[in-house]
């Protein structure tokens, strides 16, 4: 097993780029602000009793009680506590890979809304395997159409679940 310390990619001695303490402010953080948006959105559905029964946010409200406050806790922890946690969390060449596939993921889910899912699927499946799998044109496009295709059928004739569509199924009458 390697140190973290003494870890060598083939550029040579590895770059820090986080901490596991800045990764666990960092993660803190974010589900801090889970846990608050639940509790916000609980809040305005209704998160206590109604007429004698437990209001839609209810559970959802307490739920993100206990993540923000946990979440709190460990930030605390990792911000203030005596021993911070200086140990390698991830190299920059490892977030660069995790990135390679985490940006193209949200401009997925976001395109979903403005193009549809079929259309924004074959997209999606077109750019991984163009720019990371390095195929050809014709199979990358008889792949990726031929997968949003198959799933248009299944879903909406098949098993006739509505799924998001945009502007493309809309000319087609769906």
């Amino acid at each position: 097993m390697q140190s973290d310390q003494n870890d060598a990619g083939k550029d040579g001695p590895c770059r820090k780029w986080a901490t596991r303490a800045t990764a666990d402010v960092i993660v803190a953080s974010i589900t801090f602000l889970v846990g608050a948006a639940m509790m916000l959105d609980s809040y305005r559905i209704g998160a206590g009793w109604a007429e004698g029964n437990l209001q839609p946010g209810y559970f959802p409200f307490r739920v993100g009680v206990i993540i923000s406050a946990v979440s709190l806790a460990i930030l605390l922890v990792s911000l203030l506590g005596r021993r911070r946690d200086t140990r390698l969390f991830v190299r920059r060449d490892e977030i660069k890979r995790v990135m390679a596939v985490l940006a193209p993921t949200l401009i997925y889910i976001f395109a979903v809304g403005i193009v549809g899912l079929y259309v924004a699927s074959a997209l999606f499946v077109a750019a991984f395997m163009r720019l990371g799998g390095k195929y050809g044109w014709m199979k990358t496009a008889a792949v990726s159409v031929g997968t949003s295709v198959t799933l248009f059928v299944l879903f909406e004739i098949v098993f006739l679940v509505p799924l998001p569509k945009g502007p493309l199924e809309a000319m087609l009458g769906y």
